[in-house]
């Protein structure tokens, strides 16, 4: 399958779609008062890229780098459709939102996810592409359901 990634607005109701898609997993698979997922408003914020990705016409993922710093960043907003899994688009946004951050001259990247079977998938790609477990970061509190992780880019 090949994919195309681009830089997106956020403007079309598919996208827009997309994203209520990923706020609903997220909802559904954490506990109350336990999603850090960003709205549409917020995907839109300054500091904040999101990418979509796109196979023959047909959207098929998001995901997006946060500047927390001049030196780090944070992944948000990783969601693959159902039809799509396991096809490579969670590797393919990953890949360039790793690439965006070397450029942008980031020493490290870092992300929030939940605990669980939903999250396991997650879990596996970025413990393949050289991420490590780590501490809270950021105004993110510790609990039994958030994990933290981190990857130190040269």
């Amino acid at each position: 399958m090949s994919l195309e990634i681009r830089h997106d607005d956020l403007s079309s109701t598919e996208v827009q779609a997309l994203v209520a898609e990923h706020l609903a997993g997220m909802h559904g698979n954490s506990p109350p008062g336990h999603v850090h997922a960003l709205a549409i408003d917020s995907l839109r914020a300054p500091g904040l890229t999101f990418w979509t990705a796109w196979a023959e016409g047909a959207l098929c993922g998001c995901g997006a780098l946060k500047e927390l710093d001049a030196r780090s960043g944070e992944i948000k907003s990783m969601r693959t459709r159902a039809a799509f899994l396991r096809r490579g688009v969670g590797q393919a946004l990953l890949d360039r939102i790793v690439a965006t951050a070397r450029e942008r001259g980031y020493a490290r990247l870092l992300l929030e996810t939940g605990t669980g079977p939903a999250f396991e998938p997650a879990h596996a790609l970025y413990l393949r592409n050289g991420f490590a477990w780590c501490g809270p970061f950021g105004d993110y509190p510790a609990t039994d359901f958030n994990v933290f992780m981190v990857r130190e880019l040269d």
